[in-house]
């Protein structure tokens, strides 16, 4: 099976081709026999009733400064593709949320990946508050009494943007902490958004683990450790991977939310445990993939095509 790919993205030429995810998928795609458009989400567009992106033909190559070529520019009808990759990182903003709406309009003739019906739907630090026995608890409010008596209650807690990425923004309050008021005036002058505010867990201090799942089964997970004097364990602010096993409770964790998951049409899923407690369910843009595959030889942009490609073939 040749498939025609476009994959919507950030600009590829600063990637790091050790651990981007997309990059990796695009690689596996050319080893597979599946072309490649290439554009940026500025350069989708809707045109009279078409889904139009105006970019290239790409072609990968795993060498640091020379990682991709193009081919001439071009305008194309999207709906001609059978596979669209969603796969800009956030912000989860109107301009990204957007897109999903003019991406929805091609779903009866191409594979969107992942639905963006339901990506738009499932913002990762909402979909979990489906799951309140998995998490722990969770706050999400604007005002700021309402904040402080979360806190009050639960004493340690993290508080961040509610559409946020990579731990941008993201602060440990300690119940004596003075600064709660300060931070909410911040974020209140950046925009009208509520804030998330969850229970500290301690556990932290071990390693955020991200879990992929693939069609909404596990498929192996990393370990992310904060560095010294951070709570924070993204790997965009310093935070070491190291190779983990898939406990019990992890097992128990992805058999709840799997099955939405691939109900969905999100084949490719992060999610992130601390301890024992879901956190987030990564739509968007997850990540890992990578790191995943040189921890346990787990080649899982193998995975996502069988499963792109299975649902093609139906």
């Amino acid at each position: 099976m040749s498939l025609k790919v476009a994959i919507q993205m950030d600009p590829i030429g600063p990637i790091n081709i050790d651990a981007d995810s997309t990059f990796r998928i695009a690689e596996e795609a050319q080893v597979r026999g599946h072309s490649l458009f290439y554009y940026t989400p500025d350069k989708l567009a809707f045109r009279e009733g078409r889904v139009t992106a105006r970019g290239w033909p790409l072609t990968v190559l795993r060498e640091k400064g020379n990682h991709f070529s193009l081919g001439a520019e071009a305008e194309v009808d999207l709906a001609d593709f059978d596979v669209v990759w969603l796969r800009q990182d956030p912000p989860f903003d109107m301009g990204y949320i957007t897109t999903t709406h003019l991406l929805d309009m091609i779903a009866d003739t191409t594979l969107v990946v992942n639905d963006p019906f339901w990506v738009r739907n499932y913002p990762e630090k909402l979909l979990v508050l489906e799951f309140q026995d998995l998490t722990p608890p969770t706050m999400i409010a604007r005002d700021l009494e309402t904040l402080r008596s979360f806190r009050a209650t639960h004493g340690d807690v993290i508080l961040k943007p509610l559409y946020g990425n990579g731990g941008a923004g993201v602060f440990k309050l300690g119940q004596g902490d003075s600064n709660l008021a300060s931070l909410h005036e911040l974020f209140s002058g950046i925009n009208r958004e509520p804030l998330i505010m969850q229970k500290f867990l301690p556990a932290v201090t071990k390693g955020d683990k991200r879990i992929i799942l693939v069609d909404g089964e596990a498929v192996g997970a990393i370990n992310r450790v904060p560095a010294a004097g951070e709570t924070r364990s993204n790997m965009h602010v310093g935070g070491r991977p190291e190779k983990v096993a898939l406990t019990e409770r992890d097992r128990e964790i992805c058999d709840r939310i799997g099955p939405l998951l691939r109900e969905k049409g999100q084949i490719f899923v992060g999610i992130d445990v601390i301890g024992d407690w879901l956190t987030e369910i990564n739509l968007t843009s997850p990540t890992g993939i990578q790191e995943l595959e040189r921890f346990d030889g787990t080649n899982v942009a193998e995975k996502i095509w069988l499963a792109i490609e299975g649902r093609r073939a139906v």
